[in-house]
This record gives structure tokens, sequence and C-alpha cells, in this order.
């Protein structure tokens, strides 16, 4: 296509910009590249971290962070650990005790009943705390039944393990404390749904390296307490997976010394904070998340898979990443079906979305929340940063339409139509301005596009009525 360029291309790289989302449209979300199709180790792309896995009698399921994003904890399932698919939510609204902060889901199988344990904020005073939920199926129809862990300042990253008949759940405490983070640990009720007796700790950080993220697995005499240390997040992240071992479950836990024992695969850093399982076959692997060193924090931390034996020194285990490629997915939705696909979201906090679809197109509204100053954002988490999103808009009111990347409500950009403008925009520190705009006479609808590229520049279009190409709608950012 043809473009005509109006103005400078949007620099983005001082922005916290890390999801695409979709205001009202028909969609094509392209992961091709130049004449070539992307391709990733990640088994689970995109923004998938602290995930937990579980296999059952159908396959394998695993759920993961979805922090501020609704509906809550994204549940994918896989037959192979290879080829993975979302399938579902833990939650479609939040739970009543919760006010967001949704963290570290932990999957656990008792008596016929499948339990999700997970880490939320609580409404009463907003300190995150443990709760648990169950379902009779993997991947929908869980009930929350409230908080089972409340820790002074902070209770996360729960982790069940039933030591023979005698269930115990495993947290970290006191990260917002003075004194050194440890990973504790109370036995469950036999319905796995109250804690009781007091506190034991299991492992404490005493060089204050950090100390999070705990997976337990019983292999010949010993208890394996595999966990994470260092910075989990960011541009300066150093997390890495260490590995601690005992004769009881309770302790004590003799440290591997080794820095850390699963190095990274060829194009990821800070690998950490996940679960093991044990295959069919009687084999384990590690599923944590990772960073893309190309990427880096822009996509989010994405879901890969290592093997674990126990043939290092002195029976200690080995992790090793798995390096198979799969291409990246093309998303294009026809909004046929009666309700959304799977993968679209919300920022709960600022938005309550009311979307109705049917016959190829898509309707929404809703309320904006809390100082929301760019309207209802309704859309995927990017997988790549080398993407296009294009949309084709129905132009029949005054309401803003089009396509927005969003980072924050503080911080997004995007282009659409309002009456006969079409403006692209961008909202910094919570300001919504118009930089550019152009008027457009007499169309029912209107294309955009929005282009990414991995120098993190992001150029916007868009086209109407017989035009060949498409027009460049741009703004600069400091």
């Amino acid at each position: 296509m043809q473009l005509a360029q109006i103005v400078q291309i949007i620099r983005i790289r001082k922005m916290k910009l890390s999801s695409i989302f979709l205001i009202v449209s028909l969609l094509w979300l392209s992961m091709s590249g130049t004449g070539y199709a992307q391709t990733t180790t990640a088994v689970i792309p995109g923004d998938f971290a602290d995930p937990t896995i579980i296999r059952t009698t159908k396959g394998y399921y695993a759920a993961g962070t979805s922090s501020e994003w609704a509906p809550h904890f994204p549940i994918y399932h896989s037959a192979d650990l290879m080829h993975w698919r979302q399938v579902g939510y833990v939650f479609d609204k939040a739970p009543t005790w919760t006010i967001g902060s949704f963290w570290a889901p932990e999957y656990f199988y008792i008596n016929n009943t499948y339990y999700i344990y997970y880490t939320a904020r609580r409404k009463a005073d907003s300190i995150s705390c443990i709760g648990v939920a169950s379902s009779k199926y993997p991947d929908h129809g869980f009930k929350d039944h409230g908080v089972v862990i409340s820790c002074g300042r902070e209770a996360i990253d729960p982790f069940v393990f039933n030591d023979r008949g005698q269930l115990y759940i495993t947290f970290k405490a006191y990260g917002l404390d003075q004194r050194p983070i440890e990973i504790l640990s109370r036995k469950l009720s036999a319905n796995g749904l109250k804690a009781e007796g007091e506190p034991i700790s299991l492992l404490k950080d005493n060089d204050k390296k950090g100390m999070e993220g705990q997976s337990i697995v019983k292999k010949g005499k010993y208890y394996y307490l595999f966990y994470s240390a260092g910075d989990c997040c960011g541009v300066g992240c150093s997390y890495h997976v260490k590995v601690a071992r005992a004769n009881n479950f309770t302790g004590p836990y003799e440290k591997y010394e080794d820095s850390e024992i699963l190095q990274a695969a060829a194009g990821w850093k800070c690998s950490g904070h996940g679960t093991l399982v044990q295959t069919y076959s009687g084999k384990y692997v590690y599923l944590c998340h990772a960073y893309t060193e190309g990427s880096n924090v822009f996509t989010g931390r994405h879901g890969i898979l290592s093997s674990v034996d126990w043939s290092g020194r002195d029976g200690w285990p080995k992790m090793h990443a798995f390096a198979n490629a799969t291409a990246l997915p093309n998303i294009h939705d026809k909004f046929m079906d009666k309700t959304p696909a799977m993968y679209w979201q919300y920022d709960f906090h600022y938005a309550q979305p009311f979307v109705k679809q049917l016959n190829g197109n898509l309707s929404l509204t809703g309320r904006m929340l809390n100082g929301n100053t760019m309207g209802i954002i309704y859309g995927l988490r990017p997988v790549s940063d080398n993407f296009t999103i294009t949309t084709t808009v129905a132009n029949h009111n005054n309401a803003l339409k089009g396509l927005a990347f969003y980072g924050s409500v503080k911080s997004a950009l995007g282009i659409g139509i309002r009456a006969n403008q079409v403006i692209s925009w961008m909202v910094k520190e919570g300001v919504f301005m118009v930089t550019d705009s152009a008027t457009v006479i007499g169309s029912k609808s209107i294309q955009f596009k929005i282009r990414m590229s991995p120098d993190k520049t992001c150029g916007v279009y868009y086209r109407y009525g017989e035009a060949r190409g498409l027009k460049c709608l741009q703004a600069g950012l400091s």
C-alpha cells in the first residue's frame, strides 16, 4: 500500500504500553514480520506470569497471573505440553473480598475437586492475602471461599503439598518488612479450605537476595523446594531459579549453593516462579515465566517449559529449557459468535464494558470509572513487538471509535473517528490529548491500522471511501 505520511512516527519508548486494545471494530491482528512468520520457544506466548500447571486425565491445565486485567486468571489446556489453547478464566468477576492484584494462582486436586489458591489484595485494608476457590472442573465453575491465609503485611505465592495425607499450604511472608523473607507453611484442613496450627518456617532469606514462587516435589528420600531469587520484574530484573532439599517436609532445608539451576534458553532472561508437574511418562517438567531479550518487558513474562532431572552432583536436580520453536499466533476475529472470544480482557479498575457481537459486528459500550479519560478499552495482550493490527469501524455516531495501544489509564495512544473527524490521540500522565486530525466527509465506514515495530516506534493509519492507500496520522512523544 502507498502510505501518505503527515507527521513524524510515534515513539513510545518512554510510555509504559503493554497491551493492544480494540474499541469498536472488525479485527485482523498479524504477528508476521516483513516476509516471514515470527516464532517463539515459549509454550504460552505473551504475558503469562507465575504459572501453575496440573496434570489431569484429559491433559494438562495451566493458569497464570492476570494482575489488574479482567476476567481474572486465564486458564490454558494442552494435550502434549507444547501446544496450548486458552479455555477459560478462574473468575469472570472479582471475588467480593478482593480489590485487585490477582497474582500467582496455584492448582491442587483433592476429593475429586480442583482448587485454585491465589493471591489478591483484601478490600478492607489493601493487604495481599491468599484466597481459595474450588470447582469440579479444571477450567470453569470456580466458587470462591474467601481468605485462607493472612500474615502480617503480605502473604503471597501459595503452593499446596500433600505429605503422607496431611495437606500443607506454603507461602512467602515478610516481603514488605525489614526482617528477612521466609517461606512459611501451615497445615490445611482435609477439605483444603482452612489453615490450621502455627506457621512453620521452611526457608529464610538471610542473604536478602529475594525468595518466592516456591514449588515442592518429593523425589527419593528428599523433599526438593524450588524457588526464585532476585528481582522478578522490569528492565533491571535478575530473577533465577534455585533449590533446597530436606529429609522431612518441615525441614531443615539445605540450599544448593550454585547460583542458579535453570540457565535461560537463548533469547530469554530472568526465568522463574513456576510449578513442577510429572508427565504421563513419569518425567518432570517445570513451567515458569521469562522475559524475551528482544522485546524485554514490552510483551510481559511468557510461559516457558524446562525439563528436570536429578543427574546433578550428589543427586541435585538439573533443569534444561526446551528449545522447540512454534509460530506466533495470528488473530482474525470476525465477531460471528454471540459471545466475545476468550482472549479479550479489560482494565477492571477503570471500565465496566458492555459487549455485544453477532453477524460480523461488535458493539462496545459501558461505564468509565475512577478518572478514566479515554473511554472503554477492550482488547488483548501482545505476544510480540513486531505486529500489525487493522480494523473496519462503522461510523454511525459521535463516539470515538477505533484502535488503541494501552498500557494503563495514564498511558495510551490510538487512532479513531469521532463524528467526521479522524484523530490520533494519546494519554500521557492521565491527560487525554489529540495529536493530529483530519476531516472525512460522507463515509459510513473507515479502516484503521496500527503498525508496531521492534525499534519501539508505532505508526497509526486510516483509509476510507475509494482511497487506494492508507493515510498516516502520527504524533511525536518526548
